[in-house]
């Protein structure tokens, strides 16, 4: 006996029921035909193998603007932030203290000159008389003594001149390498302490070195290769990409291996010099850096775009003889001509779907496959668009 609270509910969902099963036979029963997805077929080809490493850039020179002379900064000659020449001026100390020692010292090798040539004509007198024997031998040394010690008294004096000249010319505080300069330090009418006082810092731009830390196996591995020499100078070249960039668009040249391995990190610290003539390397910056591993060997590769993630696994979807989009996890590696390696998951022969991913909802699910090139996916022709090829 149905319970009569039940009775309009079964019957609402006996009705509903007939509806649905005379619209899919007004309909001939038919399922909606697979949706069209794009395929591709794996690319296996001969590639260079590469390490992948992170780095940091450094500037080559970096140097901490200090001046060599005391005495209050009268002028601050540059504009900050931007590139300066090797020597040109970045500050200027009020040199008068400075000119007033040098006007001292010349002066005082003016009165030393006057007195060494005195000293020399008393001495060519004296050689005279002790021919003549109008003096005595000890009056003869006396006077050759006094010319040495007039001579010694000039060079004396020019050494004093040439210290106050240097001094000076330290009042002029400029940049011993180009670079790029940072903002001033000390301004106009603070007191500069030489060789204390630090006014800015310089940072050479062109080239740069970018700094990375190879593992132990590897290093190992790259210096096997040296002993068999199948590493060559070539080999050492690095391709380095920054945070915003894709792929690894700079070249550079390994130009420095650190003499120990880091005991406690296990890496050796190593050192590529790269190009900066557009000013994009900025020192500290991150880098990633690509380093030739071994030899060229086979691999297989396929379009990024092609790759789904599920949680921490990475899969694609191959469309196997019968038409079924098959799921296979595969173990990706680095990229190279603009594809993705995949070290392991599929095979020469697979065909992956790289267009039209959303709409394969689950494994196994029929689909229409259309051939489209690995290197340059594009949405897969229409059936019409086939049919008249």
């Amino acid at each position: 006996m149905l319970n009569v609270r039940y009775t309009p509910w079964l019957l609402a969902v006996l009705l509903t029921a007939a509806g649905c099963n005379n619209e899919q036979a007004s309909s001939g029963g038919q399922a909606p035909p697979p949706p069209e997805v794009g395929v591709a077929q794996v690319v296996s080809k001969s590639v260079q193998q590469w390490d992948e490493y992170t780095g940091r850039i450094s500037a080559i020179d970096t140097v901490e603007l200090r001046p060599r002379a005391s005495g209050y900064v009268q002028r601050v000659a540059y504009k900050e932030g931007q590139d300066v020449k090797q020597g040109d001026l970045m500050f200027q100390i009020d040199p008068r203290p400075y000119r007033a020692a040098l006007d001292n010292a010349l002066a005082q090798l003016a009165r030393a000159r006057v007195a060494q040539r005195l000293e020399t004509i008393r001495n060519k007198r004296a050689q005279s008389l002790i021919e003549d024997n109008a003096i005595s031998h000890e009056e003869l040394d006396l006077r050759r003594a006094a010319q040495a010690q007039s001579a010694a008294d000039v060079q004396a004096a020019e050494a004093a001149v040439a210290t106050a000249k240097l001094n000076l010319s330290f009042t002029e505080v400029r940049a011993p390498v180009s670079g790029r300069a940072s903002r001033a330090l000390l301004t106009v009418g603070n007191l500069a302490t030489a060789d204390e006082t630090l006014l800015t810092t310089v940072v050479s731009q062109d080239p740069m070195y970018v700094y990375f830390d190879a593992d132990e196996n590897s290093y190992l591995r790259y210096k096997e290769q040296e002993r068999k020499s199948e590493r060559t100078a070539k080999d050492n070249a690095v391709h380095v990409g920054l945070a915003n960039e894709t792929g690894y668009p700079h070249t550079g040249k390994v130009d420095f291996l650190d003499t120990q391995v880091n005991p406690t990190l296990g890496t050796v610290r190593a050192r590529a010099v790269l190009p900066n003539p557009d000013r994009i390397f900025t020192p500290g910056l991150f880098a990633r850096v690509q380093f030739v591993s071994g030899q060229k060997a086979q691999a297989l590769l396929i379009d990024d775009k092609a790759i789904l993630t599920d949680q921490d696994r990475k899969y694609v979807y191959a469309v196997d003889k019968d038409g079924k989009a098959q799921r296979r996890d595969i173990a990706p590696g680095g990229m190279v001509d603009g594809l993705r390696v995949v070290q392991s998951g599929l095979v020469p022969d697979d065909r992956i779907v790289v267009v039209g991913l959303q709409k394969i909802f689950y494994p196994g699910m029929p689909v229409m496959p259309a051939e489209v090139p690995m290197d340059k996916p594009t949405a897969p022709a229409s059936p019409a668009a086939m049919a008249e090829k």
